[in-house]
């Protein structure tokens, strides 16, 4: 089997051989130390798709994000898991920093793994879309994959929200993140078509406490107390589903809520610091909390504004409730105003939406004083089943 750079190389020997033939008738790992030899290969970083839960979740957070939201074309549920048999073939080959196919698009094929991730999730319409059960899947419909409620202050765009299938790469390339979505389009051409996508980029929120603490684009830490992924019994209390949770083939996946999220940042750059400070409940160089001194002092939540967006999203101040955060930056251009149109891109994985996202999303849309400098106009929902076996593929616990 080549991997991407070998295919390359073999095309280039195989174009030499017919020039000779015709007498006249044309390629992130870590770095090694340094020394007399000659310099070897980085190896290329590589994240194992197989295991328990996808990867993708709990993974440390990549650097580049492409993410795609499909709608299903075929009409029987024997087409659909071809499809994702399919998926799942080219996904295990890129993940490993392989070409997709002897017949891949080509833009990867000088390019390392880059730690791509690929992880799926469906939606609720892939279960039910406007009471038709296309694929006989209702009745495996989970609960907790339950229609987001309206939220105040929201201002959503049809266009870009929902999709019966939802396919997030990361990576910390954004050309091998492009082209795993691109090739998996490609794939499932007259099978699925593209609903409406998001690339981002600059992580705001890190799943390795021990690495620095990305900021946003409002300028601030993000992520400070978000679960680690190698937080085992945290991860089992908040993110992946259990047994008797809902139906056993979502046992040992997660929830995913896409929000994004519109940054009003000509406004936002017109406020003191000071302010900015009060509005987030951290001080903006540190990070620390109002009070603090240091980024992961003590949280003491009385010491902070009211309606500060720490304090009311900390889990002290809802039951204990944790969910695990993988966003990202994103900018789009301007608007028709000259407005830069860019904000946060929103994932969060947790084992059941309506007891995590829904009731600290509803405090927050209440009562935070940063919703007058953002407006969430996108949103979905998918279930995420849980990981592949070698030999598997992507729903086989839904679809057989």
């Amino acid at each position: 089997m080549l991997n991407r750079r070998g295919l390359l190389a073999a095309s280039g020997a195989g174009a030499l051989a017919g020039a000779a033939g015709t007498a006249g008738a044309f390629l992130l790992g870590q770095g090694e130390p340094a020394s007399t030899a000659a310099p070897k290969a980085a190896e290329p970083q590589v994240v194992p798709f197989h295991g328990p839960h996808q990867a993708g979740i709990a993974t440390p957070v990549q650097d580049r994000l492409h993410f795609a939201a499909f709608d299903v074309a075929v009409s029987t549920r024997e087409e659909l898991t071809a499809l994702l048999v399919s998926w799942t073939r080219a996904a295990e080959l890129m993940t490993a920093g392989r070409a997709s196919s002897p017949d891949d698009s080509g833009e990867a094929l000088d390019l390392p793994a880059s730690r791509l991730t690929l992880t799926v999730g469906f939606g609720t319409t892939l279960f039910d879309r406007a009471g038709e059960d296309r694929f006989g899947l209702a009745s495996l419909r989970p609960p907790a994959l339950a229609d987001l409620p309206a939220f105040e202050g929201e201002k959503l765009d049809p266009a870009r929200g929902g999709g019966d299938i939802a396919v997030q790469a990361c990576a910390d390339d954004p050309q091998v993140a492009v082209h795993a979505i691109r090739t998996l389009a490609r794939i499932g051409l007259g099978r699925v078509s593209v609903r409406w996508s998001q690339l981002g980029f600059g992580k705001t929120a890190s799943t390795t406490p021990a690495q620095l603490t990305p900021r946003n684009l409002m300028g601030f830490k993000d992520g400070t107390d978000n679960v680690s992924g190698d937080d085992l019994a945290t991860l089992d209390q908040h993110v992946w589903v259990g047994r008797g949770d809902g139906p056993a083939w979502m046992s040992g996946g997660s929830y995913l809520v896409a929000r994004r999220i519109r940054m009003h940042l000509e406004a936002w750059d017109q406020v003191s610091q000071e302010d900015q400070e009060a509005t987030i409940g951290r001080t903006k160089v540190e990070g620390a909390p109002l009070g603090g001194r240091g980024e992961r002092d003590p949280f003491v939540p009385a010491t902070l504004p009211a309606d500060s967006h720490v304090r009311l999203a900390h889990p002290s101040a809802n039951g204990g409730v944790r969910i695990l955060r993988r966003g990202y930056s994103f900018v789009d251009g301007s608007d028709s105003q000259g407005r830069i149109d860019a904000g946060l891109f929103f994932l969060a994985y947790q084992r059941d939406p309506r007891r995590q996202f829904v009731p600290l999303q509803r405090r927050l849309a209440a009562d935070d004083r940063l919703s007058t400098y953002i407006r969430h106009v996108g949103s979905g929902l998918w279930a995420c089943p849980p990981g592949v076996s070698p030999g598997g593929h992507w729903g086989e616990s839904l679809l057989g």
